[in-house]
């Protein structure tokens, strides 16, 4: 009996350590490689797609990022509308989350509701995120051509220029 379950527990245990690895905070990645892996997810680098990724990069460090992606919770409150809901692309591609894992929702509200809240479920520990407004004002309008060049912009700012974050 005991043999049968080894290659079930290696299995399960590999699967945890590449679960850590991709999720793992790595500030020496390149701009390339950010936008590289936000538009695996996404298509391409857009704007808000590179504010979720860097709203979840911004939540893994807060939080404990070691752990299995199944350990979070993400709800994304937003309007159902380009680009907005692209937040959620980015924010995938930092931290793992998905649908299929039922552990990422998409709420409708309006834009003055819009936040993400990801939970930690191990720790109960809570961060809501908003974008800010001179924020969403400067990038809304930005026409597709322009997206990539954009996105590099967003990967310099501050995370104080592009969201607030409180923790509960």
């Amino acid at each position: 009996m005991l043999t049968r379950r080894i290659p079930i527990i290696i299995a399960v245990l590999l699967s945890t350590l590449s679960s850590a690895q991709q999720l793992s905070h790595k500030k020496g990645r390149s701009a390339d490689e950010v936008l590289s892996r936000v538009a695996e997810f996404h298509g391409a680098p857009g704007v808000f797609a590179v504010a979720g990724y860097r709203i979840g990069q911004r939540a893994l460090a807060e939080l404990d990022e070691n752990q299995s992606t199944f350990n979070f919770d993400v709800t994304h409150r937003t309007p159902m509308a380009i680009p907005l809901v692209c937040i959620v692309d980015g924010i995938q591609a930092a931290t793992g989350v998905s649908l299929g894992k039922l552990n990422l929702w998409l709420v409708e509200t309006s834009r003055d509701k819009m936040e993400t809240v990801i939970r930690d479920k191990q720790s109960g520990k809570v961060l809501h995120f908003r974008l800010r407004p001179d924020f969403l004002s400067r990038f809304l309008d930005v026409p597709e051509e322009r997206q990539k060049e954009a996105a590099r912009e967003v990967l310099k700012l501050p995370d104080s220029a592009i969201f607030t974050v409180t923790a509960m």
